[in-house]
């Protein structure tokens, strides 16, 4: 086709695909692709120009798989045998996250490549290939080497081999390791410096897919106002995934915390926020009526002796109204020396202003969080001079002690590593549904570490081969390399059993035994962190999955509207269909985990779900409720007997409106035997 409007087709030609879709990416004009359209082989063009970012090891203890009672040990399962891609901005090779002392090779299915010397290739990274031909690089073959950092931190986070005694900056920060230590690793370089191109991304999955990975992870997202899944490449690479049993597991982007800034919203994909841990590397706030405020840094000088100091705020007007951000020239030497100084962060880098604070001869800098990003996080607190990062609210409350008295005056304490913080809190940046295709399908799906993730980088002009990175990038991996350990367990396991293991056992409280809250300390809600916070000790044994097909997919997407040229895009390379000869169903009625609906006051609608039976013998499931605020709910039938594993049985939860009621109301509904707690969130919305 390309042939027919081209004289100069073969130096045009970007990619071209024949297992996802039936196409190709070239370099074409607009009138280029206006002539195309003409052809009756035509179907589609997909801008190659939209917008993709990047959505930038305690977790192994956090997340309860290291011990004697942790899942590694408990079930002996750590991967193995398990292929998993990595689709970001290359690696590290030789990394001791890569090493692969007792690895055996890759399983026969295994038909990649890897474009490092054999020196370097292992049986632990298994694959490395680049895909840059529609960047910055054009046309010219880029080596799969992670510069970035990206690629190598979320490949170590999913899949990184233990490494025991590592430290940072003389903090000593004991084992790190990924998810799934002993799964295979194929990477797949498709982004450059911070950013990815549509065909690039495209082409990684259709490779993936084809070398064998059993699973798939993006630590990435393409922006646009309401894209659909017919032109967005991670929905149509995600489908042709799943089409052969692979496991995509997506971010859900860093454009929290507004409404309705999701990315990868398609319900084939796992979609991941990010939340916090219960580590911090602690520098303490003592004021001098005594009040204490904890909060994080990485720089913990060994002759600092605490003793106290003046403390100031500064305040200016004028061409100095960012004194308060300690931005360059703002601040009078005279007003800070010696002095511990409080700067709002905003405007400036946090390096910048400790170099603005620390030029100027302060002591010490107090770095309060902004009101929107009310999260600390250690990312950038390489700080040269004593330092604590704290929250927004108590930066407010420093503020009016300094506010409250004519001599101020603060230390910092220095308290190292501690853990079992209270946690997990969603970050304010992780992205929150509902989504812009699909609202009735609750997304994001559920929630992983994802603030201040120490795992490997590469060795660049720093001596640290592991660092600390914050955003949906790092949660990404995290269930990943879940997703692994999973197929590792279950190998016949659809995605949907997969992705349904991994919602309906999450936790809704935090280690305090209460509920997971949002940034803003209330609780987070199911467009924040989805169905919960992952709980690998119960992804093995859920009792029961809601299960579906590749084919379930397609009364869906009817159902959304989507013409037929639009869904057999979706769906190929699966047999096309006519929409008119599929019995569509609305979006709330797909078999999945979690369960939404939209009603007026005195509405009425009947969501329909199947699930199926994964347990050992028989079992017996009752129904137990939460019904949301101004909605009556019932669930038909109340009880569900199995007698053979894999049976399904189909019930009904009849919802109706009862009162106006708020814009989003939330329930739950557990199937709850002698053995399992089988758990679905709600959400009614008007």
């Amino acid at each position: 086709m390309l042939s027919t409007i081209a004289e100069d087709a073969d130096s045009r030609l970007i990619y071209s695909y024949n297992k996802a879709v039936n196409g190709f990416a070239a370099k074409l004009s607009d009138d280029e692709v206006q002539a195309m359209e003409k052809h009756p082989l035509f179907i589609r063009a997909i801008p190659a120009d939209k917008p993709c970012k990047l959505m930038t090891t305690h977790t192994p203890d956090f997340l309860q798989l290291r011990g004697s009672n942790g899942l590694w040990e408990k079930t002996k399962n750590k991967g193995e045998g398990i292929i998993v891609g990595i689709l970001d901005t290359g690696v590290t090779p030789g990394h001791p996250s890569f090493d692969d002392t007792g690895m055996p090779p890759p399983p026969k299915k295994w038909k990649g490549h890897c474009d490092f010397n054999k020196t370097v290739c292992n049986n632990k990274l298994i694959g490395a290939k680049s895909f840059l031909k529609a960047g910055a690089e054009e046309l010219k073959h880029v080596p799969p080497i992670d510069v970035e950092g990206h690629g190598t931190h979320t490949a170590g986070t999913a899949v990184g081999a233990s490494v025991k005694n590592i430290s940072y900056l003389g903090i000593p920060m004991g084992e790190a390791s990924g998810i799934a230590p002993r799964a295979h690793l194929a990477v797949y370089k498709v982004c450059g410096d911070r950013s990815c191109e549509v065909p690039d991304v495209f082409k990684g999955i259709e490779e993936a897919v084809n070398d064998g990975c059993d699973v798939i992870s993006l630590s990435l997202g393409f922006s646009g106002e309401d894209m659909g899944y017919s032109s967005d490449p991670v929905a149509l690479g995600g489908f042709y995934a799943i089409l052969k049993g692979v496991f995509v597991s997506t971010c859900a982007g860093n454009d929290g915390p507004n409404s309705s800034t999701l990315k990868n919203e398609a319900p084939w994909l796992l979609t991941v926020a990010a939340s916090t841990t219960d580590r911090q590397i602690r520098s303490t706030v003592r004021l001098g009526n005594e009040l204490e405020f904890n909060g994080q840094t990485l720089y913990q000088p060994k002759t600092w002796n605490s003793t106290m100091l003046p403390l100031v705020y500064p305040a200016g007007s004028g061409l100095k109204a960012n004194a308060s951000k300690c931005v360059n020239g703002t601040l009078d030497s005279k007003q800070v020396r010696g002095k511990i100084v409080l700067c709002d962060l905003g405007v400036n880098y946090p390096l910048e202003k400790v170099m603005v604070v620390s030029e100027a001869g302060a002591a010490g800098i107090i770095l309060a969080t902004q009101e929107e990003n009310p999260v600390t996080s250690i990312d950038d607190d390489l700080l040269p001079l004593p330092a604590s990062h704290i929250s927004y609210t108590d930066g407010v409350k420093i503020k009016d002690y300094i506010r409250s008295t004519k001599q101020p005056t603060a230390t910092l304490i220095f308290k190292g590593l501690v853990f079992n913080t209270s946690s997990p809190t969603i970050a304010p940046f992780s992205s929150r549904g509902p989504g812009n295709t699909s609202s009735l399908i609750i997304k994001p799906d559920i929630a992983g570490p994802g603030v201040s993730i120490l795992a490997a980088v590469p060795t660049l002009e720093l001596p640290i081969i592991f660092d600390f990175f914050s955003g949906t990038s790092m949660a990404t991996p995290h269930l990943t390399g879940i997703a692994a350990i999973i197929k590792k367990e279950h190998p016949n396991w659809s995605p949907a059993a997969i992705r349904s293991a991994i919602m309906t056992t999450a936790d809704t409280t935090g280690i305090d035994g209460k509920q997971i809250l949002d940034y803003t300390g209330i609780p987070a809600d199911v467009f924040a962190m989805g169905a919960g916070h992952v709980n690998p000790n119960k992804v093995l044994n859920p009792g029961l999955v809601y299960d579906l097909t590749p084919q379930d997919y397609i009364p869906y997407l009817c159902g959304l509207g989507y013409k037929d040229i639009d869904v057999n895009a979706i769906i190929h390379p699966a047999p096309p269909v006519q929409c008119a000869k599929v019995k569509a169903i609305p979006e709330e009625q797909l078999n999945y985990p979690s369960i939404a609906a939209s009603l007026q006051k005195n509405d009425t609608v009947t969501v329909n779900r199947t699930v199926t039976y994964v347990g050992e013998s028989h079992a017996e499931y009752q129904a137990v409720m939460s019904v949301p605020k101004g909605t009556s709910m019932e669930v038909v039938p109340s009880t569900l007997k199995f007698k053979s594993l894999n049976e399904k049985q189909t019930f009904k939860v009849i919802f109706k409106r009862s009162g106006k009621g708020s814009k989003l109301t939330m329930g739950e509904l557990k199937w709850v035997s002698s053995k399992h707690v089988v758990r679905s969130p709600i959400a009614i919305t008007s």
